[in-house]
């Protein structure tokens, strides 16, 4: 009996530990305040003229950093640039292990230029907000209503609010809109945006972990993100979100998009019950249609953000 006590012991244990490594290779992360350089950000990438002058602009403009808490308790950061008291509220949330002052960096120069008050929030677990813990939308669209409800506030719900996102972030704000958001949230973008984690992790696990099957790999992925995150990643999925959505959206997805596969963004965008648009860039990566086709991205912004103020 105690041989078998011991195995069992030692299976328990070997597993705690495959779950906190997939946690930990997942979902951890200290906040970082360190901001990539054009280089560094661009990787090689042939868009990297576009990128410095972009980063020039972003990293000029005059911001202050407001703080809220969120329903959790949890204490949250973003950068306010203020442009006029009577113009929209554009809230860009950046993604996965990013930051909002480069990977949503197209957003930021549209709506700078539109005349828009800017609000870029930290997400959980980076920059200056708190938590170790990324749950990749379980509680970040809880945060987003919150900046929501916080930029309504501020603006006494006289001006039109727009919530936008990349990658994680546009995970973020369709999850936000299947909530109560304040009415004076006119219109969602979110540029390529997964469909589920279930589904993101289904597709990362063979390239980031090639010797763990993945349905067991999520399993155990799973439990670590409950035991350790203390949420489920199986509540984590747009499409339920969105079909209960009551907000106008615009997707965006790069067909080339090898790590958020153009496919979610159209099953988020069949899923949708509001009022929607798709734009899919020919050719882009993850993450870079705003620089594929700077004016096709540009126009279907515009035209959007223009349609529903």
């Amino acid at each position: 009996m105690k041989r078998v006590a011991a195995a069992l012991t030692a299976a328990a244990a070997a597993g705690l530990g495959a779950a906190y490594g997939i946690y930990h290779l997942a979902f951890f992360q200290r906040p970082r305040l360190d901001i990539p350089t054009a280089e560094e950000w661009a990787q090689g990438s042939r868009f990297l003229p576009q990128i410095r002058e972009n980063v020039e602009f972003v990293d000029s403009l005059p911001c202050d950093y407001v703080h809220i808490t969120a329903d959790d308790g949890t204490s949250l950061s973003a950068r306010y640039c203020h442009e006029a008291d009577d113009a929209p509220i554009a809230i860009i949330m950046h993604g996965y292990r990013a930051t909002a002052m480069r990977d949503t960096m197209g957003l930021i120069v549209l709506c700078k230029k539109l005349g828009y008050n800017l609000l870029m929030p930290d997400q959980r677990a980076h920059g200056r907000s708190d938590s170790y813990t990324i749950t990749m939308g379980a509680q970040e669209r809880y945060d987003a209503r919150a900046w929501a409800y916080w930029a309504s506030v501020r603006s006494s719900g006289k001006v039109p609010i727009f919530l936008m996102g990349v990658s994680m972030g546009a995970a973020t704000v369709l999850l936000a809109s299947g909530l109560d958001l304040p009415d004076s949230v006119h219109g969602i973008i979110a540029d390529c945006g997964y469909s589920s984690i279930r589904d993101i992790c289904r597709t990362c696990l063979p390239k980031y972990l090639p010797h763990v099957p993945v349905g067991p790999g999520y399993a155990v992925g799973k439990a670590g993100a409950k035991i350790f995150g203390r949420f489920d990643p199986d509540t984590v999925d747009c499409r339920k979100a969105v079909a209960q959505s009551k907000v106008p959206i615009l997707f965006i997805h790069g067909s080339a998009d090898d790590f958020v596969p153009c496919s979610m963004s159209r099953e988020n965008y069949d899923a949708c019950a509001s009022e929607k648009e798709l734009l899919v860039i020919p050719g882009a990566t993850h993450a870079m249609s705003y620089y594929y086709d700077t004016p096709a991205y540009t126009k279907a912004v515009t035209d959007f953000l223009k349609k529903h103020i």
